[in-house]
């Protein structure tokens, strides 16, 4: 049976799509180690070598086996101020909110909510039209 498409609306949930990177022979690791900030590019000297960590939930106690990359972008890089600015490329931002949020499904509505650029028609329109950018996908495109 034929899937019927639905036309994306502001409320239609987006994430970053990994078989996307994989299907399409991007490095998501080079691509992520260059969103660091700083001073974790300092710690990191490259995507090569970064291990898995222990992560413990600090509510639930429960310990993780976290990517060192994704981890320093949730924990240090996206609570600084140059994060997120006017002069990052819209596409960049949206996809720094998904690192951010570890990568949980937001719609267009939300993510201008959070980027505060364009209008979330336009970022609709932005995620939607023409080839995939940075593997960015509606849940139900996967």
């Amino acid at each position: 049976m034929a899937t019927k498409w639905i036309r994306p609306t502001i409320d239609t949930k987006f994430h970053i799509d990994f078989d996307w990177w994989e299907q399409n022979k991007e490095n998501f690791r080079i691509y992520l180690w260059s969103h660091l900030c700083s001073s974790c590019q300092q710690v990191y000297k490259s995507h090569h070598g970064t291990k898995d960590i222990d992560w413990i939930d600090i509510d639930t106690a429960l310990v993780t086996r976290v990517d060192a990359l994704w981890h320093s972008l949730q924990t240090c890089c996206s609570h600084k101020p140059e994060y997120i600015t006017d002069q990052t490329p819209t596409i960049d931002a949206i996809f720094r909110v998904f690192l951010a949020n570890g990568n949980l499904p937001l719609s267009s509505l939300e993510l201008y909510e959070l980027v505060g650029k364009q209008s979330p028609r336009t970022l609709l329109r932005m995620l939607t039209r023409g080839n995939t950018r940075k593997g960015i996908k509606s849940v139900r495109d996967k």
